[in-house]
């Protein structure tokens, strides 16, 4: 899930000198990622963030201490966005295979589907899918879908700002996430039918989330995204990620990309895994 970025600080102004200068390299090494760790918790250090995402699923302890209450079930929420992010932003179930360090900036990082997929399945699709920043989509990538609901009064629309109205600035946030892997074959989910929303029972609801991917693992974190490599992200989710990943026809996510709701062209790029224990919450 991403956001604006909010602030960055001048004390890890040389750090992050570092990292912007291996840019041009490509794939940035370690050390790019370590000093991108190093500026986050200089920035965040006695700052009063709250735990943040995203992270390992398998690690279960963690020493933020910033409590919140966990938002309401999805379905007493309001669906506010639905995006997704090339590669898995998280760590865990079906998604343990990383992908790299890629560029700093959230282009090639992140975490792929752990299986073996068939020749058919992996055929090439025929034309350019979800071209953008942060490249374009092929059979057999993985991506993160999030999609995102507030207990404000809001409607279904684009970026993080449909999530909010001028009644609700802070509402509570929760955001379930699918892993899917891309596949060329129709006979795969269909995104455009996992994306579909109507109201249900007042609220705006994604009506066909997986239900056959695992039990969600639940943890405290905050919104993610590559502009927070570097600075904490101030908001406060509630997340559900399901740890098995689902085939997803590569047909369907063009046409969805073609026209939605929610004005999505393009996969977002892959926040760095949260490491530091001291920015991550105690999965219970």
């Amino acid at each position: 899930m991403r956001t604006a970025n909010y602030f960055a600080t001048a004390a890890v102004a040389s750090i992050v000198a570092l990292s912007t200068s291996a840019f041009a390299a490509g794939t940035v090494g370690d050390d790019v990622i370590a000093a991108q760790r190093a500026a986050l918790a200089a920035a965040t250090d006695g700052a009063g963030f709250g735990p943040q995402s995203p992270r390992d699923l398998d690690t279960l302890e963690g020493a933020n201490a910033r409590a919140f209450e966990e938002a309401p079930h999805h379905t007493k929420m309001n669906l506010c966005n639905i995006h997704f992010h090339e590669n898995a932003e998280h760590r865990g179930g079906d998604f343990t295979t990383y992908a790299d360090n890629g560029d700093g900036k959230g282009t090639g990082t992140g975490f792929k589907y752990n299986g073996t997929l068939t020749e058919a399945e992996l055929a090439p699709f025929g034309s350019k899918v979800c071209e953008g920043k942060y490249g374009d989509l092929e059979p057999g990538d993985t991506i993160e879908v999030h999609y995102v609901h507030s207990s404000a009064q809001i409607t279904p629309g684009p970026t993080l700002g449909a999530c909010l109205s001028d009644a609700t600035m802070n509402p509570q946030l929760r955001v379930e996430t699918q892993v899917f892997v891309l596949v060329n074959d129709d006979a795969a989910h269909d995104f455009v039918e996992l994306a579909k929303h109507e109201v249900v029972d007042g609220y705006h609801q994604a009506v066909n989330i997986p239900t056959t991917t695992g039990a969600p693992i639940s943890y405290a974190g905050s919104t993610t995204g590559p502009s927070y490599n570097e600075a904490g992200s101030p908001l406060q989710v509630s997340w559900s990620v399901r740890p098995r990943v689902a085939k997803l026809s590569i047909a369907s996510v063009d046409a969805w990309l073609k026209g939605n709701t929610f004005d999505e062209d393009h996969a977002h790029g892959v926040r760095n895994l949260v490491t530091n224990p001291d920015l991550i919450s105690t999965i219970d």
